[in-house]
This record gives structure tokens, C-alpha cells and sequence, in this order.
């Protein structure tokens, strides 16, 4: 009976990945091939079903295009192994078919699409601060088909998910705290800091247009938010615990910045620019320096909390930019430590998602001196 009950729970898991995969639009061959995981490698019609029943017509979100993917590489698999494709599948592929050609009009007009990111936590972790009680935290976000024609900051990087990983992994690092990110993108760091209860989450971001998409994602999670641009326009100022800035690096100031005395800034991807570096290491100096203002107007250092510190994730794409990052880092007073075999996340919360290489990812902590 036990092994019955652990082989049903088994298959559950391996549907889910599927589910999951196809909600997060992953390659479509790694969505077939997680499908045949559920099947002892074959496409059956109880696995065609659930792609086309479960996925595709439940779950497809108005992403036309990807599904119309999906069903034509189911087609192509089954036919090819010889077995029956559904005449529910050939029906569905027809039907978007028959729209292909508006949507790929749409498509090529680089529209912003809707993924839904699954964290999924393993069973045992029931009693873990930032498990929901259905073991799967799941995160809508809109962002840009095509993250190589300047649209990064609406696009899902591998940082960003493994930053991701790490605060709902350990929760007790980030709970109550106030916390401060540079360069937010999508927003996906910011919604899970929400998620395990920091003090205050506040999102940055130095392109406009990444900003507003990032402001319609906190939304899409029901994340109420404070607008600083709204604020300079004379509108009073809220308790939200979720703050969204309009951050430009290079125009940062010192005393701006400052004022925020974050306990945690958090950063993904942002090593990646060798003319940003400086603009990015003013802002880091800024943020990390904990001090207050005395009656007659001087700075001390506040000794009664603990230094702030800096976590940042990055893919090491080009060893020469690093190191050029590093002798800054240095000369701006500023010690820079690998966490990443020390602190990375222990359990894998996105194990349906081959496009994801956690391994590529590095996470530094960076502290004043």
C-alpha cells in the first residue's frame, strides 16, 4: 500500500513539473521531455491528454504562439515514435493554425508575455517559514519575449532566480528586515521578499519602462506599493511596505541614497557593465553606510545595529570584466566575499525548469570595511 501511495505521489510530482514548465514557458523540448517522465518515456494518450486538457487548454494564458509550439512538437514526437496522436490535439493545433498569422504579427512586435514562476518546495518542508501551505509559491510576471533587443530589464534571469531561491530558502535572513534593490528588473526578488514578511521591500530601477512593468507585476501578485514618482508630484506619502524608485546609477546621489539605510541590498545580474561599475560601487558605498545625524549635523556611525550587508548574484560571463569589478570593489573600500558554496540555496524550488542553471550562478556578499 505504501509503495502504491509513494508511486501515485511520484507521478503527482512529475505532472506538476510538466504543468509547471509549460506555466513558465520553458523550451518546449524540455516540457515534452518532462512529459514522457510521467510515462516511463513515452507519449501516451493519458500524457497527450494532459498536455492538451491541463496545459493547453486550461492554463494558456493567451500565449497562442508558445502553445501552438508545444502541440506541434507533441505531433511531430508522437507520429515519430509510431504512436496515435488524439484527435483532440490535431483539432486544437488546427485551431491555432488557423490564427497563426495574427499572432505572429503580434509576436514579432516583441509583445510582453505572461510566465508564471512555480516554487515548488519539497515535502518535509511544511514547517519551513516561507512554505506556503500548498508547497508551491506561484509567481506571475509579465516580461519581454525577447530579452536581446533592449528589453533586459523586462526579461527573467538565471540571477534573479537563484537570488530568488536564496531569500525563500532562508527566510530568517530577510524577515523583518528592510531591504533595498538595486536594479529590479521584473520584480521577481522584490515579490519574494514580500513573501517571507521583510519590514520593507524597496525595488529599483533605472529604465522607466522597466519600472512601470515592474509596478504591473507587484500587482498581478497583490502587492499594494508606494510610487515615488507620485510622491515628487505631490501626492502624500503611504506605509506601504513595498516601495517602488526610479534609480539611474549615474545620477544617484550620495544623500538620496543614504537616507534609506537598508539592512540588506540585494542585486542580480548587475555585473555586467564595466562603465557602470563606478556608478553601481557609489550607490553600494551609499546604501551600506549606517550612520545618523547628530544634533549639530555631523555623522556618526550607528553601533547599535548590525552593519548592513550586500548580496549579490551573478553569471561570471567574461573573467576580465569581473576582475575589473573587483580592483574597483577594493578601491572603493569595500570587501567582497563568495558565499556561494557557503550559502547557496539547499533545496532546489525550481526543479521543472531546465533552462535554469543554477551552478553558472555565483552569490557574493559585499560589506563596508
Amino acid at each position: 500500500m505504501a509503495a502504491s501511495e509513494n508511486s501515485t505521489e511520484a507521478e503527482s510530482q512529475q505532472y506538476l513539473h510538466v504543468l509547471s514548465a509549460f506555466l513558465a514557458m520553458e523550451p518546449v523540448d524540455s516540457v515534452i521531455a518532462l512529459a514522457r517522465g510521467c510515462s516511463g518515456g513515452s507519449l501516451t494518450e493519458s500524457v497527450q491528454r494532459f498536455l492538451w486538457e491541463v496545459c493547453v487548454k486550461a492554463a494558456a494564458n493567451g500565449n497562442a504562439s508558445y502553445a501552438k509550439k508545444l502541440l506541434k512538437k507533441l505531433i511531430t514526437e508522437v507520429e515519430l515514435e509510431k504512436g496515435e496522436v488524439l484527435d483532440e490535439v490535431y483539432e486544437e493545433y488546427a485551431l491555432y493554425m488557423s490564427a497563426a498569422s495574427k499572432e505572429d504579427a503580434l509576436v514579432k512586435e516583441n509583445i510582453r508575455i505572461t510566465k508564471f514562476i512555480s516554487f515548488l518546495f519539497p515535502e518535509g518542508l511544511y514547517e519551513h517559514p516561507s512554505c506556503p501551505s500548498s508547497r508551491k509559491l506561484v509567481v506571475p510576471l509579465q516580461c519581454s519575449l525577447n530579452m536581446l533587443e533592449g528589453d533586459t530589464g523586462c526579461s527573467i534571469w538565471p540571477s534573479s532566480l537563484f537570488l530568488s531561491e536564496f531569500v525563500l530558502s532562508y527566510p530568517e535572513l530577510f524577515t523583518d528586515k528592510s531591504c533595498f534593490e538595486v536594479g529590479s528588473g521584473v520584480g521577481l526578488v522584490g515579490i519574494c521578499l514580500a513573501h517571507v514578511k521583510a519590514k520593507k521591500v524597496i525595488l529599483t530601477d533605472g529604465d522607466l519602462l522597466t519600472l512601470s512593468n515592474m509596478k504591473l507585476n507587484l500587482e498581478r501578485n497583490d502587492l499594494n506599493y508606494e510610487d515615488e514618482l507620485l510622491k515628487q508630484h505631490g501626492e502624500a506619502e503611504s506605509s506601504q511596505r513595498v516601495k517602488c524608485i526610479h534609480l539611474p546609477w549615474e545620477t544617484a546621489s550620495d544623500s538620496e541614497v543614504s537616507e534609506y539605510r537598508p539592512d540588506i541590498v540585494l542585486g542580480a545580474d548587475v555585473i555586467y557593465d564595466p562603465s557602470c561599475f563606478p556608478h553601481l560601487l557609489r550607490v553600494l558605498v551609499a546604501l551600506l553606510r549606517r550612520s545618523t545625524k547628530r544634533d549639530n549635523g555631523s555623522l556618526e556611525t550607528e553601533g547599535s545595529s548590525s552593519p548592513a550587508v550586500a548580496y549579490i548574484a551573478s553569471v561570471i560571463r567574461n573573467a576580465d570584466t569581473f576582475n575589473a569589478f573587483l580592483t574597483l570593489v577594493d578601491q572603493m573600500n569595500l570587501s567582497i566575499t563568495d558565499l556561494t558554496e557557503e550559502l547557496k540555496p539547499p533545496f532546489e524550488l525550481l526543479p521543472y525548469m531546465h533552462s535554469y542553471d543554477r551552478s553558472s550562478v555565483r552569490l557574493f556578499s559585499i560589506s563596508s570595511r
